[in-house]
Parts: C-alpha cells; sequence; structure tokens
C-alpha cells in the first residue's frame, strides 16, 4: 500500500469525519433518527490515519 493521499486532503478527511462522527454521537443534531448515518465518518478517518484510499487506487488518483 503506497501513500496516495496528500496533507491537504488527509486534513479535508479529518475534518469531515470528525462532524459526522459529533453527528453519530448526537452532539449536533439530537434524536433526528438519523444519527446512524454519521458512522460513515470512520471510513474518512481511516483513510485519513493509513494515508491510501482504495477508491483513488483504482481510479489512478494521487493527491500526494
Amino acid at each position: 500500500m503506497s501513500v496516495n493521499i496528500g496533507i491537504f486532503d488527509r486534513l479535508a478527511r479529518i475534518v469531515v469525519a470528525a462532524a459526522l462522527i459529533t453527528f453519530a454521537l448526537g452532539y449536533l443534531a439530537p434524536g433526528t433518527g438519523w444519527n446512524w448515518v454519521g458512522w460513515i465518518g470512520l471510513a474518512p478517518l481511516l483513510t485519513a490515519m493509513v494515508g491510501n484510499c482504495p477508491l483513488y487506487s483504482v481510479l489512478g488518483f494521487d493527491t500526494r
């Protein structure tokens, strides 16, 4: 696995992931019934931490 995510892309993913996870935990909009959607934020957080996006690899993108 080679790194294919640049620093700006990583920071953007971390910000989006933090917002989604905060929503999932019910801090932004408690009791909406859609809080489960926020757990999707784990995917960008994981790819930002690892530095490799599988979708970028398939499409041939490299933001590094």
